[in-house]
């Protein structure tokens, strides 16, 4: 334990998803030796994300603006949505460089035991999208964790009464380079059940 503000610092960095106790020690360490022009920068980025980042008013992605360039990007196939649980989603699936459509970020994922359910995802303004929107194909990319799978059989459910649309979720199933015998049973079980033909 340090003195005042020292360990008030170590603990608020400490609250940080990901950074541990020693890490967020580390990281004050590094903020009380640096220069103080560093700082400075540090305080006026951290004022800007509070004040200008907002989430985009059709797929609530972060954005500096009202739509995210997702969203204003007219070159985008509008018939296809791949909804995502957070904002940081939307980036891996646009490094693969291989999805041209929209998104849809829910705003996390189903979990009644943390008290998160359908009301509090963005669950009806996708409902709205489609509804609303000429779209032929929603791609559900929750994480293949729990409470992806809850989300992901929820919004299948929902979506089931939209007449010519198809739902589709991502596949998963072993890492490229992976050997067999490192994989555990549900990752290969999933491998082998979404097997296709050659």
């Amino acid at each position: 334990m340090y003195e005042g503000v020292v360990q008030d610092l170590i603990d608020e960095l400490g609250h940080l998803p990901g950074i541990g106790p020693k890490s967020a020690q580390r990281i004050a360490f590094h903020l009380l030796a640096a220069d103080p022009a560093d700082i400075a920068r540090l305080q006026d980025v951290l004022g800007k994300v509070r004040e200008g980042v907002q989430f985009c008013t059709i797929c609530g992605n972060v954005s500096e603006q009202e739509q995210c360039r997702i969203c204003r990007d007219t070159r985008r196939d509008t018939s296809m949505i791949c909804v995502v649980e957070e904002p940081k989603d939307v980036l891996a699936v646009e490094r693969t460089r291989e999805f041209r459509g929209r998104y849809h970020v829910l705003g996390g994922a189903l979990d009644p035991l943390s008290g998160i359910g359908p009301d509090q995802l963005r669950i009806r303004e996708l409902m709205a999208r489609i509804g609303g929107e000429e779209v032929t194909e929603v791609i559900i990319a929750t994480d293949p964790n729990t409470e992806g799978e809850a989300t992901a059989t929820y919004l299948v459910r929902m979506l089931r009464d939209f007449p010519g649309l198809t739902v589709t979720r991502l596949a998963s199933g072993l890492p490229m380079g992976g050997d067999l015998e490192f994989a555990d049973e549900l990752t290969l079980g999933r491998a082998l059940s979404g097997r296709r033909a050659l």
